[in-house]
């Protein structure tokens, strides 16, 4: 089927009356306007709806699933809706900055062999801008060995080839967390990352509902991630042994952890994790 646009943009949302107004006006604040709006509720139950509507534009598609199914969940269900080449992504607490789409298509069509171009970001917590730490420092090229560690894209600053997902898969559902780190890492294991220097989207943080702070101990999720990256995607060695080193070390932390708490089930879970791939290490 033909495109309608040359890129569709997901934004999931639940329960964030306060925020989607910002989010959707940044979006249609943008320089380059031929895209799509999906906007995916996930059963919000409250007025997140009611202010959705608000707005009539002709691009904004809005779909409302039955029940709650959670980020990725929506996500998928918005790139499966989508008509066109080229798919973004924004969280329903961010912002975009005017040319950010513009910059990104162009960047994309300069660099035909790139098929995902992320930006730099402004972080704001709690109202006031914050800087970024080393760790969080972006960059472009292979990431996959420095994105073990950490997520170093944020959602809100992609735009990639919607046929990246026929070659690596959607979001997985089953994290409840940390589906952008896994989804990150399947793509920058096979696939140079295109990067704008530019802040051109802003990352807001901080608030109650995140769900980074709704989750703790967010390395277990991780986990979960790495042990199914090293079975189903084949990788180089280099790549395959720091993906390894870093679930061990990972796994360690988390093991000492359990042990401290007494939680004897999660103890023994990496324990025995650990023991699997000090074994695969000698």
């Amino acid at each position: 089927m033909p495109s309608e646009s040359k890129v569709s943009i997901i934004l999931p949302v639940y329960n964030r009356p306060q925020y989607i107004q910002r989010s959707l006006e940044s979006v249609l604040a943008q320089t380059f306007t031929d895209f799509e709006l999906i906007i995916v509720d996930d059963a919000s139950t409250d007025e997140t709806s009611f202010v959705i509507k608000q707005y009539s534009d002709p691009r904004i598609k809005m779909i409302t699933n039955k029940c709650n199914q959670g980020i990725s969940y929506s996500r998928n269900r918005g790139i499966e809706l989508a008509t066109s080449a080229y798919i973004a992504l924004i969280d329903s607490d961010d912002e975009w900055l005017p040319k950010k789409l513009e910059k990104q298509f162009r960047f994309l069509q300069k660099y035909p062999e790139l098929r995902v171009v992320h930006t730099e970001e402004i972080w704001i917590r709690n109202g006031k801008r914050v800087n970024q730490k080393k760790r969080h420092k972006k960059s472009g090229g292979d990431i996959f060995i420095r994105s073990l560690e950490l997520c170093l894209m944020s959602p809100s600053s992609i735009l990639l080839a919607k046929e990246i997902f026929n070659d690596y898969g959607f979001f997985d559902e089953k994290l409840i967390v940390c589906e952008d780190y896994d989804m990150w890492l399947r793509i920058s294991a096979n696939e140079k990352v295109g990067f704008i220097a530019e802040p051109l989207i802003k990352k807001y943080g901080g608030h109650d509902d995140q769900l980074s702070k709704a989750y703790a101990a967010m390395d277990r999720f991780r986990i979960m991630s790495l042990v199914k990256i090293d079975q189903n995607i084949s990788l180089d060695f280099e790549k395959k042994k720091a993906l390894q080193n870093t679930l061990l070390r990972k796994a360690n932390i988390l093991y000492q952890g359990a042990v401290k708490r007494n939680n004897i089930e999660k103890a023994q879970y990496y324990k025995k994790l650990i023991s699997f791939y000090q074994k695969k290490d000698e």
